[in-house]
């Protein structure tokens, strides 16, 4: 909740009171969640600590997505994109880090990730100087111009399209990042650190799909990008929960791949419709990416409950065919 019902609050005040040092901020707030969790003894103190991320995360965001706009020199995918790829390469270290570190060192060995939190708040205060700097430099009172001329009705059901495509492409991520291991233990019998290297194969290409979307978006278009990030995976899908264990490896590649080059596409296309509101386009679909994410977990794990887990990844399979809804956007045409 912490990471997502914030979000588009902090988003919005940003917009009109741009704050160049609350990434520094946010990433105290990670800090404090971090050494919290490494000495937590009950479940109450787990939940602060995971609270304090969270608030950490939504201080973060919407103010980094509007400050990779702003150095991107117009290629605004591109630096979405890269923006993006760090979280998505963290995600998909930390199965290893669990499997390397923490498990076999214990709880305390989370405290020594700090030393990535204390060196970015390092870095951030610098990004902080070139922010402020850079709204010096800005004209008084400047709003992007955009809108491309569409009603706002249409701006309305073009914001509702794209959020029903980050539900389809969260909930599904959810029943892959949270149950994958579950599923491979489960269906094949692999050890827990193989179940972990087979999820950080995984969130790696999520990672790699992240970083090609927007640049390609850049390129072709966002909307084809969203086109074919939602629907090109279907097929995997589908595939996916009648595989050997050889070919779930294989299939989680292009799943990942494809299925992550939407994120940064659909950030970029929103943010076009709303180009005064960058803060608060980046808040609201961060925040309800983590927020489906997170309902999605506890859903899927309720079906796993009362079913097996090899059901949900059938029941996940035909998620993608929301983006159908895609047909329904409004072609944004390139500006010379």
């Amino acid at each position: 909740m912490t990471a997502s019902l914030l979000q588009p609050l902090v988003g919005a005040f940003t917009d009109r009171r741009p704050q160049p040092y609350s990434l520094t901020a946010g990433m105290g707030f990670s800090l404090a969640g971090l050494l919290l969790l490494s000495v937590a003894t009950n479940f109450p103190t787990i939940l602060l600590a995971a609270a304090l991320v969270g608030v950490g995360s939504s201080v973060f965001h919407p103010d980094a997505s509007r400050m990779a706009r702003a150095a991107s020199g117009g290629r605004h995918g591109f630096a979405q994109s890269l923006f993006q790829v760090g979280g998505n390469a963290g995600s998909a270290l930390g199965p290893l880090l669990a499997a390397f570190i923490v498990v076999p060192q214990g709880q305390g060995s989370i405290a020594w990730f700090s030393i990535a939190a204390v060196t970015a708040m390092l870095v951030l205060v610098r990004i902080g100087h070139w922010y402020r700097g850079h709204l010096a430099r800005r004209p008084a009172r400047a709003r992007a111009p955009g809108g491309y001329g569409l009603a706002r009705w249409r701006v309305g059901v073009a914001m509702a399209i794209l959020l029903g495509l980050v539900f389809s492409k969260n909930f599904y991520l959810a029943s892959l990042t949270n149950y994958y291991t579950f599923y491979l233990i489960e269906t094949f019998g692999v050890s827990v650190r193989s179940a972990q290297l087979h999820l950080f194969v995984f969130l790696g290409a999520v990672a790699a799909g992240t970083l090609a979307g927007g640049p390609v978006g850049d390129r072709i278009g966002f909307k084809a990008v969203i086109w074919v990030s939602i629907l090109g995976v279907l097929p995997f899908t589908l595939i996916l929960p009648h595989a050997s264990l050889f070919w779930t490896t294989v299939l989680t590649i292009p799943i990942g791949l494809i299925l992550a080059s939407a994120f940064s596409a659909i950030v970029v296309y929103a943010q076009e419709l709303l180009p005064s509101r960058v803060g608060t386009v980046a808040g609201l679909f961060f925040g309800f990416a983590f927020g489906m994410g997170a309902l999605g977990a506890a859903a899927l794990g309720r079906l796993a409950d009362e079913t097996d887990i090899a059901h949900v990844y059938r029941v996940c399979s035909f998620l993608p065919l929301i983006g159908l809804l895609t047909a329904f956007l409004p072609n944004l045409q390139k500006k010379a």
